[in-house]
């Protein structure tokens, strides 16, 4: 990897690792229409002018239907999933079951024909990170730890995750990745507002604090506009495979920031489920050479 391509993934990782703090800082006082509709907003103002002044949006105008499918795939469902969920499971485990997006992702690559997914390293680490979840799960659950729904919630912001960056790299290739971001919250933002007219008012007469208004602050500039910014540009130097490992970093940064400033407890299925699950997703999001069916390493293209 590049020195370019090392900082676009540690930045990457950072701003994708501190939303779950943030999110838990904004459910003190915000309702989750309220938190993922002003995050849009605030990324939509931002980016909107920028892929004006740039020539862009024109071209995300013109795939709008992919657009819309990336859009409700990457923010409409997982953001409010993730942020529901939050209400009652730990932002370390939010992280931890973001880490199977790259061994989702590998599962997929290979339903659609990559021969690199079925190498037995790739297997060997899907098998191994679907039973880190399922021990992370199971775990948990029958300890009294988590509840069943939020987890689902989860698993299915990982699933949408997992898929729409494809989406985007095999329908919108020649699409500005900055105005399908930019165009895409603008549509999220038009789907929750007949939501948020009515919650938003509710919420900010119930009193909320400087500190939960610069979270949702944070959470619209540096969370969501910036964060997509980095976070395409990472895939363009280094393939949305290998730059979905920034998971990792992800988990990192929200572990430190739930159990540091949070005061987030670490549970007996993730003292289990964490270290299968990471070297789970390692593997199947490792890039490997392709796998012959003779069971020999073929040349990479």
């Amino acid at each position: 990897m590049s020195r370019k391509g090392l900082f676009y993934f540690l930045a990457t990782g950072v701003v994708w690792g501190i939303p779950y703090y943030f999110i838990a800082i904004a459910n003190q006082a915000f309702s989750t229409v309220s938190i993922v509709w002003l995050r849009v907003v605030m990324g939509a103002i931002i980016l909107i002018p920028i892929a004006i002044k740039r020539g862009v949006l024109i071209q995300a105008f013109r795939q709008w239907r992919w657009v819309l499918v990336f859009a409700v795939l990457e923010m409409v469902f997982p953001w409010w999933f993730i942020t529901e969920a939050e209400r009652s499971i730990s932002t370390s485990f939010v992280g931890l079951m973001m880490t199977t997006i790259p061994f989702i992702s590998a599962l997929i690559m290979g339903i659609l024909g990559e021969k690199a997914a079925w190498h037995p390293l790739t297997i060997l680490g899907l098998v191994l990170g679907f039973t880190g979840v399922v021990s992370l799960i199971g775990i948990d659950a029958l300890s009294g730890h988590i509840e069943v729904l939020p987890v689902l919630m989860l698993a299915g912001a990982a699933l949408g995750y997992a898929i729409a960056p494809i989406i985007a790299a095999q329908k919108m290739a020649h699409t500005s990745t900055l105005a399908v971001i930019a165009l895409s919250m603008v549509i999220v933002a038009v789907i929750y507002t007949p939501a948020v007219v009515v919650q938003l008012p509710v919420d900010i007469a119930a009193g909320i604090t400087a500190e939960q208004w610069w979270a949702v602050i944070i959470l619209g500039v540096v969370c969501s506009a910036l964060a997509f910014v980095l976070y395409f540009e990472l895939f363009k130097l280094i393939g949305p495979r290998r730059g979905s490992l920034i998971t990792y970093v992800n988990l990192l940064v929200a572990s430190i920031l739930g159990i540091w400033l949070l005061n987030e407890p670490i549970t007996p299925g993730i003292i289990v489920g964490f270290p299968l699950v990471v070297a789970g997703s390692y593997l199947a999001g490792k890039l490997h050479k392709p796998w012959s069916r003779k069971g020999q390493a073929e040349p990479a293209n």
